[in-house]
């Protein structure tokens, strides 16, 4: 996550510096514990949090805790992800609905702080889970701000009340009133409705946004902060929850690239959850907040969780299955390849989603080079052939790649590459489907998985040559079992398990979408 990137890259230096010592000593954990504080400010979170969770960190890493562990590098930075985990919110908390529909989503905030776009956010989201929101346009004071909401709705698909023209015509109380009792006639069960917000705070707005949830009782009040505000945020938060106050938080703009300490400020200073990160510029682009997975994110642990279940949502279950039977089978197609593309881009970002990988923070540079556009392009080549040549690509001859490459805006260089890349991919996915082990170049042989098919009397003739055999008993039976005998792998600071991809993986994955490299 972008907003993080400063953040990350210094407590990740900071802990790689543990991992080369044995036992800890007072001087080493104030030593990381300054560096610590030092990236926390720069980040521009709040000093009232800084020293809390600074001394959280120095009592608990002085502790027994720590003094008896085997890796106390690793426990200092598991102390640092829990306590990381508490100041964003300690628990995820999902929105409330009322017992009798319809639930009333008041939001409120700064102007610019991205609340009309959430509003078409949310709307979309709670239509996939299987509501029918209703979008009630009460920001009546900003130029033309009735009219983004409406454009906002006609893009998530959702219904919208706006009886003002707005541009400071109408009264946005009597409005918010009015299209509560409109969603209740026309059987909405959920109603959000998009405040005005100014520039900055003051009285005016404090009092328009407090008669409006006197008059409508809203069972959620989100307040809704850019997370690239800094300092102000905390401010903000405080003027907001004394005069209006809120339920919960959403983080807007996560996806900048500024310092982001707002997310680590707003939801410890006023107590109150962060319920939704907003990732990015299009309408699918809402998470719901975990602070477990946000925490181990900034500590570039990865955010495996929400990569399975974005996959899920991606992915129909039915057709995977029916593309597993025809790896097993060698009739997977082009067409086939097509369709796995499509289902992939319905994930989102490919950059976004190697991000959530552990220990990618250490290869920020290979994610930046990696281009999205590369699923396009392949995807342009593909359907430049005839129906015919997606299911049979061994007749693709020379003049009939001319035309492909012509349709696609291509070259000819491209469509041998991606046909090449094509039967690369099936070749080892057949191996997959089948119960073998992958050859995939540049990542190597999968440890602990033995080839299926191959003979146990190999080895027993005494002059067939094959690879040297360890002199150390214990090394020499995990090596004939096909185990790894070096040291175990794990992230960035052995947490969790989980290997970080290398260079030369993402290399390969950028190669399977058509990046001549």
């Amino acid at each position: 996550m972008a907003t993080f990137g400063t953040l990350s890259d210094r407590l990740t230096e900071t802990f790689r510096n543990l991992r080369t010592k044995g036992k800890l000593t007072a001087a080493d954990v104030d030593g990381t514990v300054r560096e610590i504080r030092r990236a926390l400010l720069d980040a521009d979170v709040a000093l009232v949090v800084v020293k809390e969770f600074t001394a959280k960190v120095r009592e608990r890493a002085l502790g027994d805790e720590v003094s008896k562990a085997l890796n106390p590098a690793q426990q200092v930075v598991q102390i640092v992800n829990e306590e990381l985990v508490q100041i964003l919110g300690g628990e995820q908390r999902r929105l409330e609905f009322a017992k009798t529909p319809p639930t009333v989503i008041m939001l409120a905030g700064l102007q610019g702080s991205g609340k009309t776009t959430f509003a078409g956010k949310l709307a979309k989201q709670l239509e996939k889970d299987g509501h029918t929101p209703l979008l009630v346009a009460a920001d009546l004071q900003r130029p033309n701000a009735v009219n983004q909401l409406q454009v906002v709705a006609e893009q998530a698909g959702a219904t919208i009340y706006a009886p003002e023209p707005g541009n400071g015509v109408g009264d946005p109380v009597k409005v918010s009133r009015d299209g509560v009792e409109h969603a209740r006639r026309q059987q909405h069960d959920v109603v959000i409705i998009d405040t005005a917000g100014r520039l900055g705070v003051d009285a005016e707005l404090m009092k328009q946004a407090a008669d409006i949830r006197k008059a409508v009782n809203p069972d959620e009040v989100l307040f809704v902060i850019d997370a690239m505000i800094g300092q102000d945020a905390v401010n903000t938060a405080k003027a907001f929850q004394e005069g209006v106050d809120f339920t919960g938080v959403v983080l807007s703009k996560l996806d900048g690239d500024a310092r982001g300490g707002a997310a680590l400020s707003v939801a410890s200073v006023t107590g109150r959850p962060i319920i939704f990160a907003s990732t990015g510029e299009g309408l699918d682009d809402l998470e719901p907040f975990h602070p477990d997975r946000m925490a181990s994110r900034i500590l570039d642990l990865g955010d495996i969780l929400t990569l399975i279940e974005q996959a899920q949502q991606a992915f129909d279950e039915e057709e995977a299955q029916k593309v597993a039977e025809k790896f097993a089978t060698d009739q997977f197609t082009l067409e086939d390849f097509l369709g796995q593309l499509q289902q992939m881009k319905k994930m989102g970002s490919m950059k976004k989603m190697l991000g959530m990988l552990p220990g990618m923070g250490q290869m920020k540079q290979q994610l930046e080079d990696f281009d999205d556009k590369e699923i396009d392009r392949t995807e342009a080549i593909i359907r430049s052939m005839t129906p015919g040549e997606r299911q049979n690509p061994k007749v693709l001859n020379g003049s009939r790649r001319v035309r492909i490459a012509k349709g696609s805006g291509m070259t000819v260089t491209d469509v041998n590459q991606l046909v090449q890349r094509f039967e690369q991919a099936a070749k080892m996915m057949k191996t997959v489907a089948r119960g073998g082990t992958p050859n995939i170049p540049g990542m190597g042989s999968m440890p602990g998985m033995g080839r299926p098919g191959a003979s146990s009397k190999r080895g027993k003739k005494g002059k067939a040559k094959g690879p040297s055999r360890s002199g150390n008993p214990a090394k020499r039976a995990a090596e004939n079992a096909g185990l790894p005998t070096g040291p175990a792998t794990g992230s960035g600071f052995g947490l969790g398990g989980q290997k970080a991809p290398t260079e030369a993986d993402l290399a390969e994955i950028q190669k399977l979408f058509g990046n001549k490299g």
